[in-house]
Parts: C-alpha cells; sequence; structure tokens
C-alpha cells in the first residue's frame, strides 16, 4: 500500500492550546507582537526581527548590571590562538582546497 501526499491524520475536533498576544517595544518605537500559550513563562525580552533587542511592555526591564558580556565564537578562538596562528591555519586550509581542485598552489 502507498500512502500519498495526505496525512493520515486529522485535525477534526482538536483544540488549539489556549493562546495570548504579548507586545515587546524596541527602545526606537518597534513594536513586536509575540504569541505564546497562555500557561508560557514570557521572556522580559525578545529579539525582533530586524536583529534588536524588544523589552516587555509593561514589564520590567531586565537587571543587566549582573550580566556577563556575550562572548563570540571569534573571541573564543582568540583565547586560545594568535591571529598569526589564525592566518597560517586559514592558508594551509585554502592550500588543501586549491590543491583538491587541481589548482597550482605557491
Amino acid at each position: 500500500m502507498r500512502l500519498g501526499a495526505q496525512s493520515m491524520e486529522s485535525e477534526a475536533g482538536v483544540e488549539p492550546a489556549p493562546r495570548q498576544r504579548v507586545e515587546y517595544r524596541c527602545e526606537d518605537g518597534e513594536k513586536v507582537l509575540v504569541t505564546f500559550a497562555t500557561d508560557a513563562d514570557i521572556p522580559p525580552t525578545w529579539t525582533s526581527k530586524t536583529g534588536k533587542v524588544a523589552f516587555l511592555v509593561n514589564g520590567d526591564k531586565p537587571d543587566e548590571s549582573d550580566a556577563k558580556p556575550v562572548r563570540t565564537h571569534w573571541d573564543m578562538l582568540l583565547e586560545r590562538r594568535s591571529i598569526e596562528e589564525l592566518e597560517d591555519t586559514l592558508k594551509g586550509q585554502l592550500d588543501k582546497l586549491r590543491e583538491r581542485r587541481g589548482e597550482k598552489v605557491s
């Protein structure tokens, strides 16, 4: 027996979980609306589609005094390697790639 593209399950009789719409605002006034289940823990901040941090409307701003600065992958890499080591590694990897492509490696 071959199943087609249609699902064997039906949504008939299924009720979605109760939801609430929560409003966030960026410091520049951009409005962000997010839908959560009514029993969900609502985070104090949300990242907007434009990448900005939006704060919960009628909510307390999170205390950032004890927050650690975000460490990027680049930051962690620089803790282990110098720029010179990274440049050598990059050159080596590019040489390997060029060899596999049959290009002349200098």
